[in-house]
């Protein structure tokens, strides 16, 4: 699927950003992670320990890929949709919880952010060509 220049820019920029988010998993935002993790999961702090450098590694994975995988660059956009819809639980669980991380520590600072997870998914989707595909291939 062929895409336009900002759509190649958007896609590297949100790759370097996936991969710094990776890197704060495993790394320098470990705790701010471990936040993010739903309460409804076991709260055993090796387990969401496990569950923040899972999904860093997949994080860095999917960011890495949106920039060196061109050729695949749809099958990795739908791929970061879906992981953006899996960890949304967490975005909810840390609204619903009232609990503070990244700089979100009111209640209308938690709830704004949640008005974002749509964007993401449209920005993955959008940039890498993925958007289009799927609406062509509905007809």
């Amino acid at each position: 699927m062929k895409t336009n220049l900002a759509q190649k820019i958007l896609r590297i920029i949100l790759g370097a950003l996936m991969t710094l988010a990776g890197i704060g998993h495993l790394t320098f935002q470990r705790d701010e992670f471990q936040a993010q993790v739903p309460r409804w999961l076991p709260t055993d702090l090796a387990f969401m320990d496990f569950v923040v450098l899972f999904s860093g590694i997949i994080e860095i994975t999917i960011g890495l890929l949106l920039i060196f995988m061109v050729k695949h660059k749809v099958k990795v956009g739908i791929a970061l949709a879906i992981f953006y819809i899996l960890i949304f639980p967490g975005n909810i669980s840390q609204y619903t919880n009232g609990i503070d991380a990244f700089g979100l520590d009111t209640d209308q600072k938690r709830l704004i952010r949640l008005f974002f997870q749509p964007v993401l998914i449209l920005w993955a989707l959008w940039s890498t060509g993925a958007l289009k595909y799927l609406f062509r291939n509905k007809k």
